[in-house]
């Protein structure tokens, strides 16, 4: 379906023929490679969990997040590129390393970081939740009232669950599922037996059901937990009857967790996805961790059990998974030691009593997530389903909330004889499982699911509400560049567009019979589809940019994005840099492009902002001689969304909206708080200035307040 990056390259070549072409800029040196880009972003993380001005529990947070990061990155990326070296790859990437060369830098950084991150946690993060209170015990630590508290949440909590699984010619060495901790245990009989001097054993823990901190007994205004893993250590001896536990280490195995599956269009996708779901928890071991001073024999026999190599082992200071800790923020209440609330704020043209559809026909309405509240996207379904007016639905789901009040939404005009239409990606990573589950319960209820297209995930958040209008059918349709979430959207930083507008009400419904049926992408009026289009386009808005700045007139450029790794749009910028166009990029996470290098891409500077809220809308900014361009996306500049997925671009000609972005992307090349400039060796480093200080989050929610209070 779509067109490859040579074959659009070729075409665009001979529109517009120049000396200075993106080829000249074709070097290995002029690239990042893409992993060790991302490592440098979950840097960031960590330092922000290492800032005495964030407050103490958000750092523990960041902690958290910094973990939970790394272990999607072992599960996908680290596992891609080991599978890559098993299979001999010898092709090198952009930046011209090979698989076991990228393999050698990842394990070389995350050996690094995961230093860094259990020195700050031991040496520096704990003593201060101490001051505040806040403790996490160890067993030689409780009080004779915390142990008789233990003991029979032990017993009544706990025993049942536990499965010991031994170890030896007549048990096989068992399973360990993926980032599940596990006590390894050495015992031996108590008394002469016959039976071997010592044996060994796996407790797998689960914290499906009991949570691994447990709240014990505590003085007042403090809070002591205990690990459910040391808890359990305490009670070792009444698993093991007739023993006595010699050692007790905990180790953690995270596997590799990215699906395979076989696109066969005479298989059910469903099937397919679930029997992968299935294999995924099998997937190889890529990396353990486990105590320091744990056993050396023992230490072997895993690494041979599991198949690791010696950059797989990652020993820790008596804490695995500090992804956990954000299960220990969630249930301490101290605000004090949080972010103080931003309660989203209204938007008062959806306040004045009257329906959102009265209020759409108005004009178009642009809102900024999580600054304004997301609950009118929940409102905009709800009103849907209830209106007898309303014929028909139609929308895109990527990632969906277990509770999800718009799926409610769905389900309820489904249910209430509506024509209701969701594509709902199964192929959405690590959320396979929830979608899979609402698709269907959708189709229980009676609408049409579809399960996305083979070969391409869709990753275009849009939706479409056909309304019967006295004597004609109005469509209302929402674009935006987030997930149909209720839950993250409360953390992620989105926009997303209310528009009546004809134009767009014929293109999403030329958009969802591609999507729904069989039809061939037509020329659409507002928008622009990947795989089809979207390359090109961004390729041509930039080449007119060129063409401006060879003319002596004025040329910029200013894009937002998660990340920037496309080979082909990196060379246009480069190219465009060196034709006298400005750039300013605002990159959350990877960027493979290095700014500032002579003859290459000194017009070109780039910014990741992390902050409490996750960056995620996608902005497009042309110029275009003074006659700007204000573009919104489902898009980042990468091969999988240009080449791979069903993506929407959308423009903003809004005066008063087309201000709003501009206000946005303003604020956040200011920001001199928050915000990392990026350096020619992929690295990033703090803003140096002498102004006023700027928290572009805190600048953009104060805007919200003031358009609410206007």
């Amino acid at each position: 379906m779509a067109p490859s990056e040579t074959a659009v390259e070729k075409e665009l070549e001979s529109k517009e023929p120049s000396v200075l072409t993106p080829k000249v800029f074709d070097k290995p040196e002029h690239f990042i490679n893409r992993e060790l880009s991302w490592l440098e972003f979950n840097r960031r993380v960590l330092e922000e969990a290492q800032d005495p001005n964030v407050p103490l529990l958000e750092r523990l947070k960041f902690l958290s997040i910094f973990s939970s990061n790394l272990d999607e990155f072992f599960m996908v990326r680290v596992a891609g590129v080991r599978r890559q070296i098993d299979a001999s790859v010898m092709t090198k990437g952009p930046e011209g390393l090979l698989p076991r060369e990228v393999m050698d830098a990842m394990s070389k950084k995350i050996h690094e970081l995961t230093s860094v991150q259990h020195d700050y946690f031991f040496d520096a993060l704990l003593p201060q939740l101490n001051k505040e209170g806040i403790f996490i015990l160890k067993p030689d630590q409780l009080t004779d009232e915390q142990l008789i508290f233990a003991h029979e949440y032990y017993k009544q909590s706990v025993e049942s669950i536990l499965t010991p699984l031994a170890i030896d010619p007549s048990h096989p060495f068992p399973h360990l599922a993926n980032r599940t901790i596990s006590l390894v245990a050495e015992v031996k009989p108590s008394a002469p037996s016959k039976l071997p001097k010592t044996n060994l054993a796996i407790i797998p823990v689960s914290f499906a059901v009991i949570p691994r901190f447990v709240r014990l007994p505590s003085p007042e205004s403090t809070y002591h937990f205990i690990l459910l893993e040391d808890l359990i250590r305490l009670y070792l001896g009444e698993l093991f009857k007739g023993y006595d536990v010699v050692n007790c280490y905990t180790i953690r195995v995270t596997r590799d967790s990215d699906l395979q599956y076989d696109e066969d269009p005479s298989e059910d996708l469903i099937k397919a996805i679930a029997e992968s779901l299935r294999n995924r928890r099998k997937g190889a071991a890529i990396r353990l961790q486990y105590d320091q001073g744990f056993s050396e024999p023992i230490l072997k026999m895993l690494v041979q059990e599991l198949d690791l190599e010696a950059e797989d082992l990652y020993p820790t200071r008596g804490f695995v998974a500090f992804s956990d800790l954000m299960q220990l923020y969630n249930n301490l209440d101290v605000d004090r030691l949080k972010d103080p609330p931003f309660p989203p704020q209204r938007v008062k043209e959806f306040e004045t009593g009257t329906d959102m559809f009265s209020v759409i026909r108005n004009g178009d309405i642009l809102i900024h997530h999580p600054y304004q509240s997301f609950d009118y996207v929940t409102r905009f379904l709800r009103e849907a389903a209830e209106d007898p007016q309303v014929l028909a639905i139609k929308m895109t789901l990527y990632r969906i909330a277990a509770n999800s009040p718009i799926a409610m939404a769905l389900q309820l005009a489904a249910e209430r004889g509506k024509q209701v239409a969701v594509l709902v990606e199964l192929k959405a990573r690590f959320d396979e499982e929830a979608n899979i589950q609402w698709a269907q319960k959708l189709e229980d209820a009676g609408a049409h699911v579809i399960y996305g297209m083979a070969g391409l995930k869709t990753h275009c958040k849009v939706c479409l509400i056909v309304r019967q209008e006295k004597n004609k059918i109005r469509r209302y349709c929402h674009l935006g560049t987030g997930n149909y979430n209720d839950r993250t959207s409360q953390i992620y930083g989105d926009l997303g567009l209310f528009t009546c507008h004809p134009r767009f009400g014929e293109d999403l419904t030329n958009l969802f019979n591609v999507l729904t049926g069989y039809s061939v992408p037509s020329k659409f009026h507002r928008i622009k589809m990947a795989p089809t289009e979207l390359r090109e386009a961004f390729i041509g808005k930039i080449r007119r940019e060129v063409s401006n700045a060879k003319e002596g007139k004025p040329a910029q450029i200013i894009a937002k994005m998660n990340a920037l790794v496309d080979k082909q749009i990196i060379l246009e910028l480069y190219r465009a840099s060196q034709s006298g166009v400005t750039i300013k990029l605002i990159i959350r996470g990877i960027c493979c492009l290095r700014p500032g290098v002579k003859g290459v891409s000194e017009n070109i500077e780039a910014v990741s902002i992390i902050d409490r809220f996750l960056e995620h809308a996608r902005i497009f900014y042309f110029q275009n001689n003074d006659q700007p361009e204000y573009f919104l996306a489902s898009s980042d500049w990468m091969p999988r969304n240009l080449d791979q997925r069903i993506e929407v671009m959308f423009p903003i000609k809004e005066p008063k909206y087309q201000q709003m972005l501009w206000n946005i992307v303003q604020a956040q090349w200011s920001d001199n708080l928050k915000a990392r400039r990026f350096q020619q060796d992929g690295t990033t480093a703090r803003v140096k200035n002498e102004k006023k200080k700027i928290r572009s989050q805190i600048l953009l929610y104060d805007m919200a307040v003031k358009e609410a209070q206007a």
